[in-house]
C-alpha cells in the first residue's frame, strides 16, 4: 500500500445510502486532529527570531561590511550562491506539486530552520506547509522524505567522484587525518549512497521517472554551488587563478562530506594556504564569507519569523 493509499480519504468506500451531508458531520475531529499542523509555521517564526536573538553578538555587521567587495557583480553572485538552495527545492516542488512561486518564502524559511535551528526541522516544517496550502492526491510526507534523502545521496555520489579527481593532490597534502578515520568515513559515504538505491522501492514513495527528475536536479544544484563559491573567492581574492579556485571549492566539499573528519574548516583552511599561500589573506576571505553567510542567514531569519508572526495576527 503506497503512502499516497494510506493519507487519501477514501470516499468511495462509503455506502450510498448515506446522505452527501452526512460526510461533513466528522470534520472538527479532523481538524483537532491536525491542530499541531496549524502552529507548526508560527513556532518555527517564533523560534527563527529566538535564533537570531541569541546569535545577534555573533556578527559585527558594520566591520563586516567594511571589508566585502562593493561591486554589483560579487552581491548579485552572493545572492545567488544563498538562494540557490531554496531556488533548485522550488524547481523539484514545482514539478510535483506545481506550487506557486508563493512557495518559495516556505522553501526559505526551510533552509534556515535546519541550518539555525535543528537538521531536518525545516522538512518537517515544510510537509506541514505544503498539507496546509497545496493540493494534491495523498500526503506530502513521501515526496519531502525523498527529496531529503535523494538530495544526501547526489552529495555523497558527487563527493566520491571529485574525491576520485582530486586524490593524487590530497594524498600529497599534510593533512591531519589517519588512513583508519578516512577508510571508515569513505565506506560510510558509499554505504549511505547505495543502500537507498538498492532498497529503492522500499523507502522511495516517488515513481522512478520522479526520483530520476529530483536526484538531476539536486546533481545541477550541488554543481552550480561548488562553482559559485569558487567565483565568489576569486573576485573576493582576484590574484588567484579561478582554476585554484574550483580545485579548492572541491576540497571543500570533500571536507565537508566526510562524517568522522573533526575540525574540516580548520584543515580546509590549511589545505588552502598551503595550495595558494598568502596565509593572511586566505584566513581573512575565509572567515568573511561565513560571516557574511551568518549575517544574512539571520537577516532572513528576522524578515521570514517576523512576517509569519504577522500573517497569523491579521489572518482570519
Amino acid at each position: 500500500m503506497s503512502t499516497a493509499d494510506i493519507a487519501s480519504p477514501r470516499l468511495m468506500d462509503a455506502s450510498p445510502l448515506i446522505d452527501g451531508r452526512d460526510l461533513y458531520v466528522p470534520a472538527p475531529l479532523a481538524k483537532s486532529g491536525r491542530y499541531w499542523i496549524a502552529w507548526f509555521g508560527p513556532v518555527i517564526s517564533l523560534a527563527l527570531l529566538a535564533a537570531v536573538f541569541l546569535q545577534r553578538g555573533s556578527v559585527d555587521i558594520p566591520s563586516l561590511l567594511g571589508l566585502v567587495p562593493r561591486t554589483p557583480v560579487f552581491w548579485g553572485l552572493f545572492i545567488l550562491t544563498y538562494s540557490l538552495t531554496p531556488l533548485f527545492d522550488w524547481l523539484i516542488f514545482n514539478r510535483l506539486w506545481s506550487i506557486p512561486a508563493g512557495g518559495l518564502a516556505a522553501l526559505f524559511r526551510k533552509r534556515l530552520s535546519n541550518e539555525l535551528l535543528l537538521g531536518y526541522v525545516g522538512d518537517v516544517y515544510f510537509y506541514t506547509w505544503a498539507r496546509r496550502h497545496v493540493r494534491m492526491a495523498g500526503s506530502p510526507f513521501g515526496a519531502v522524505k525523498d527529496s531529503a534523502i535523494l538530495s544526501g545521496v547526489m552529495g555523497n555520489v558527487v563527493t566520491l567522484a571529485m574525491l576520485g579527481l582530486t586524490f593524487p593532490l590530497l594524498s600529497s597534502l599534510p593533512l591531519a587525518i589517519d588512513g583508519r578515520t578516512l577508510g571508515i568515513s569513505l565506506a560510510i559515504l558509499v554505504l549511505t549512497s547505495v543502500v537507498p538505491m538498492l532498497l529503492g522501492r522500499r523507502i522511495f514513495g516517488l515513481p522512478p521517472a520522479e526520483r530520476r527528475m529530483v536526484a538531476g536536479i539536486h546533481f545541477l544544484r550541488i554543481v552550480a554551488n561548488l562553482l559559485l563559491y569558487a567565483l565568489l573567492w576569486h573576485l573576493m581574492l582576484p590574484d588567484v587563478a579561478i582554476s585554484w579556485w574550483v580545485m579548492l571549492s572541491t576540497v571543500r566539499l570533500v571536507l565537508s562530506r566526510l562524517p568522522l573528519v573533526p575540525n574540516k574548516d580548520v584543515l580546509f583552511a590549511g589545505v588552502a594556504t598551503f595550495l595558494v599561500g598568502r596565509e593572511g589573506e586566505i584566513g581573512e576571505i575565509l572567515g568573511l564569507l561565513a560571516s557574511l553567510l551568518l549575517a544574512t542567514h539571520l537577516l532572513v531569519a528576522v524578515l521570514l519569523g517576523a512576517s509569519g508572526i504577522i500573517r497569523r495576527r491579521i489572518a482570519p
